[in-house]
C-alpha cells in the first residue's frame, strides 16, 4: 500500500471529510471517539504501513436544524486576507465580504499583539450581480486584479471561488495563469466555495494549500535556527518559549509577509498551536520540502509542553540544554500553580472551542485541578495530515489527565446550550468563538470568549489560565441576575428537554411540534 501524500500538482484541496473522515455531530464519551476513531490504525494506513484493512467512517448524527455556521470560504478571508503584503480578491457577490470588518478587527488585535503597525485588510470583491450570474464575470475579475496591481502593487495577488462562482463555472485557474503573465504578480486561485465541504475548516487548508504551491521557496537556503509555527492571531508567546534554545519563530499564515511566508522551506522544523489548523501546512511541507514537523502534543499543561519541547531539542540537537531548561521552569511555576489549585479545589469548567485545541485546553484546566465534565468541540478529525504517533492529541488528553463523560462534536449550536448545560456541573465556560459566549452567559454561566488563542500555551500559560478564570468566576453574580432578567427565545418544552441531538434522533418530532403550535 502506497503512502498518500498532499498533493501540490492539483489547485483544489481535497476536503477534510474525503481526506481525514471528520464529522461535525457526534456524542459520547472522549474514550468512546477515541476507541471509535482509531487514530492508530488511520496513521498507518497513512503511512502506507502494509495491508492494513480500511477504517470505517465514524457514525455521525445528522440534525434537521442547522441554526448557524461559517465556511470555507470565510476562513481564506481571514487567512490570505491577513497577508500583509498581498491582495485576496473575492469572486463573488458582495454578501460574501459580510464578515470583513469584524475579519478587519481581529487582523489589528493581531497586528498589535505581534508589534507591527496597523493596517487595513486588503480584500476586494468582483460584486457579482445578477446579470454576472446569467452571462459570466470573468471580465470583472480581469478588470479587478488589474486595478489590485496598479492600485497596491501587491507581491502576490489571490483569488477565491464562491458558492455562486462555482455554480456557473468561472474558470479561475485559467484566469490566474493568463493574468499572472499579463502583469507579473504571482496569482494564486483558492477553491474555497462554500459547499465544497461541511465544515469551514477546509478553509485553513485551501489557504496554506496556496501558499505552498505558489508562495514557499523551491530552492531553500536553509536557516539553522529559524522554527515554524502555523497559528492564527495570538501573542507572540512562542518567541520567549523557544529563544533559550537558540531558536527564532516564523508566524504563518495571518500577519505574515509574502518573505515570510516564502522562507518556511528554509526552517528546521514545523509546529503548531493547534493540529487541526496546522497539520496540512506542517505536513505538506515535511512531505515536499524536507522541514520535518514537531511529532508531539501541543505545548500546553505541563506533561504537553515538555513533550513539545523534547521533540523539537531530538531535532536541532539541543537536548541537555533542553532538559535544563526544563527543570528550570519547572522549578519556576510549580510553587504558583500549586496556590492555584487550592484556589480551584471543587470548581468545574467546561471548554467549547475547536476539536484539537479543546483537547489541550481541557489538559490546561485539569493541571490547575479544575474538574471538566463536559465539552463541545466544533468537529473532530479520527486522525490528522502527518498521523504521526505523538500527535494523538485525544488519545495525550485521556492517559495524562482522564476521561470527559461528556464529550460531544457539534458546530456551534446555540440551541443546543441549555441541554448540554444541564448535564454537568460547570462554574464556568471557555468558547472559542465569541458569538456563543453571550448566549452561555444568558444562562447564568459566567463565560470567557478567547480570542488570544495563544493565551494558555507553554509553562506561563496555566498560570496566565488561571488568573483568568479567577477574574471570570468572580462575576458569577452579574451571571446570575443577568439569568434572571434576559428571556430566552426558546420555548418552555424545548427548554425541558436533555438531550441535544433530540432533534437529529427523532427529526419527525419538528411536524409534530409545528401542528401543536
Amino acid at each position: 500500500m502506497a503512502k498518500k501524500t498532499i498533493n501540490l500538482d492539483m489547485t483544489a484541496v481535497e476536503n477534510r471529510e474525503m481526506r481525514l473522515g471528520t464529522i461535525t455531530a457526534w456524542d459520547g464519551s472522549a474514550t468512546k471517539l477515541w476507541r471509535e476513531s482509531n487514530y492508530e490504525l488511520r496513521s498507518q494506513r497513512k503511512h502506507g504501513e502494509g495491508d492494513r484493512p480500511k477504517t470505517c467512517r465514524l457514525c455521525e448524527l445528522n440534525s434537521p436544524l442547522n441554526q448557524q455556521t461559517m465556511c470555507a470560504n470565510a476562513i481564506v478571508e481571514c487567512q490570505i486576507g491577513n497577508i500583509t503584503d498581498c491582495v485576496l480578491i473575492q469572486h463573488a457577490p458582495i454578501g460574501c465580504s459580510a464578515d470583513n470588518p469584524w475579519f478587519n478587527l481581529a487582523f489589528n488585535m493581531g497586528l498589535g499583539r505581534r508589534n507591527k503597525p496597523p493596517q487595513n485588510l486588503q480584500i476586494y470583491s468582483t460584486n457579482l450581480l445578477e446579470n454576472d450570474m446569467v452571462f459570466g464575470a470573468s471580465d470583472k475579475l480581469r478588470q479587478t486584479i488589474r486595478d489590485a496591481k496598479v492600485r497596491f502593487n501587491p507581491k502576490a495577488i489571490f483569488i477565491s471561488m464562491a458558492c455562486a462562482t462555482a455554480i456557473i463555472g468561472e474558470n479561475i485557474d485559467s484566469i490566474a495563469e493568463e493574468m499572472e503573465e499579463e502583469i507579473g504578480v504571482t496569482v494564486i486561485p483558492l477553491h474555497c466555495e462554500g459547499f465544497r465541504s461541511k465544515h469551514w475548516s477546509t478553509g485553513f487548508d485551501v489557504s496554506q494549500h496556496g501558499v505552498l504551491r505558489q508562495i514557499v521557496k523551491r530552492k531553500p537556503k536553509k536557516q539553522k535556527d529559524l522554527i515554524n509555527i502555523v497559528a492564527l492571531w495570538g501573542t507572540d508567546y512562542f518567541t520567549e518559549i523557544l529563544k533559550p534554545l537558540g531558536l527564532r519563530v516564523n508566524y504563518m499564515i495571518d500577519m505574515a509577509s509574502y518573505d515570510e511566508l516564502a522562507q518556511a522551506s528554509e526552517a528546521v522544523a514545523t509546529a503548531t498551536f493547534c493540529h487541526t489548523l496546522g497539520s496540512y501546512m506542517a505536513t505538506a511541507l515535511e512531505e515536499h520540502f524536507g522541514v520535518p514537523q514537531i511529532d508531539a502534543p501541543q505545548p500546553y499543561g505541563i506533561a504537553g509542553t515538555d513533550a513539545w519541547l523534547r521533540a523539537i531539542a531530538k531535532i536541532v540537537g539541543k537536548e541537555a540544554e533542553t532538559e535544563e531548561y526544563i527543570k528550570s521552569e519547572h522549578e519556576r511555576i510549580l510553587p504558583k500553580i500549586s496556590e492555584l489549585r487550592e484556589k480551584f479545589k471543587g470548581i468545574n469548567g467546561f471548554v467549547m472551542t475547536g476539536s484539537s485545541y479543546a483537547h489541550s485546553l481541557i489538559s490546561v484546566l485539569r493541571e490547575l485541578g479544575i474538574g471538566v465534565e463536559g465539552s463541545v468541540v466544533f468537529h473532530h478529525d479520527p486522525v490528522y495530515d502527518g498521523g504521526h504517533e505523538n500527535q494523538d492529541t485525544l488519545r495525550e488528553l485521556i492517559d495524562t489527565y482522564g476521561d470527559i463523560p461528556y464529550f460531544t462534536v457539534s458546530k456551534t449550536q446555540a440551541f443546543q446550550l441549555n441541554a448540554l448545560f444541564k448535564r454537568v456541573k460547570t462554574d464556568f465556560v471557555i468558547i472559542r468563538h465569541q458569538g456563543l459566549a453571550p448566549e452561555a452567559a444568558k444562562l447564568g454561566i459566567p463565560s470567557l470568549a478567547m480570542g488570544d488563542e495563544h493565551f494558555p500555551v507553554g509553562y506561563d500559560g496555566i498560570i496566565r489560565t488561571g488568573e483568568v478564570i479567577l477574574d471570570i468566576l468572580a462575576r458569577k453574580k452579574f451571571n446570575e441576575v443577568l439569568l434572571r432578567h434576559v428571556k430566552s427565545p426558546y420555548n418552555d418544552w424545548w427548554c425541558s428537554q436533555e438531550d441535544p441531538f433530540l432533534l437529529a434522533k427523532h427529526p419527525e418530532i419538528i411536524d409534530e411540534r409545528v401542528k401543536l403550535e
